[in-house]
């Protein structure tokens, strides 16, 4: 395939000149991207064995049982409010992530939620479906609502169900018909350590992981102040130490959001 590199009745044409701005182009036009080389191999590692150990702690606090009840078993809430080695407000605050998620929002945005997520081998979860990270919203904006970054603990593989992408439906309304989607969707594959990151208005989903392990991630959703927060905190719950200059980026939302406990009550009603 020979692609044209030849135009004419063009007067404006996006300028790259760095590898974020490369990202921040996909993000605007296809609505997805994938960021890469954010960690070094041996913190890699310790996200991986800190994920694991927060699970086990959220599964202290609430019964394997009781999230089972309310479909939150793969799931964990907050976990940045619960470890105490700070490494979940890195992975918010990763210096690359930083740079591309404020070239996308212009002006204040904050952390509207971090979770754990385990796409469970061989089983059916409740991330596997289309969806919108701003959900039954049905319109569209010029420039980003919120951000999507999706941190691989573990690769991202066509066997262990990898992302699912409806490419430049950030853009649209309505959800595709189904021969759109059946002949649209992308699968993403990524590594270890990088962040899938997504305009919050594309539809995706998890796919089924055929593999024979679970498969982890750790997703958080920067949006515009204007939009609240599901699980609200302060930001002296926070255990791990947060750099000065990235606070607001914790910053306590100003609605009527819900710790993790009323908002698990609240989902039982």
């Amino acid at each position: 395939m020979i692609i044209p590199n030849k135009n004419y009745g063009v007067n404006e044409q996006t300028e790259i000149t760095s590898k974020i701005d490369k990202n921040i182009e996909d993000i605007c036009v296809n609505g997805f991207t994938v960021l890469n080389d954010c960690f070094k191999e041996s913190e890699i590692e310790e996200i991986s064995k800190c994920f694991d150990d927060t699970k086990k702690q959220f599964y202290q606090m609430y019964s394997y049982k009781y999230l089972q009840s309310l479909d939150e078993h793969n799931s964990i809430r907050a976990p940045f409010l619960i470890d105490k080695t700070g490494i979940f407000t890195k992975l918010v605050t990763n210096k690359k992530l930083m740079k591309l998620v404020s070239g996308l929002i212009r002006g204040s945005f904050y952390l509207n939620q971090q979770n754990g997520i385990i796409n469970p081998a061989g089983e059916k979860y409740n991330q596997g479906m289309w969806h919108r990270d701003l959900p039954y919203q049905h319109f569209t904006s010029s420039t980003p609502l919120g951000i999507n970054a999706l941190y691989c603990v573990d690769d991202f593989t066509l066997e262990n169900g990898s992302t699912f992408v409806l490419p430049g439906t950030h853009k649209v309304t309505k959800f595709p018909s189904d021969m759109f989607v059946k002949e649209n969707a992308k699968q993403i594959i990524a590594k270890s350590g990088s962040y899938i990151v997504l305009d919050c208005m594309i539809f995706h989903s998890g796919g089924l992981n055929k593999s024979l392990h679970d498969r982890r991630a750790v997703n958080h959703l920067f949006t515009i102040p204007h939009i609240s927060k599901p699980i609200d905190y302060n930001i002296n719950e926070i255990p791990g130490l947060v750099e000065k200059k990235y606070l607001k980026i914790f910053s306590k939302s100003k609605n009527n959001a819900i710790n993790v406990k009323k908002y698990f009550k609240l989902k039982r009603s």
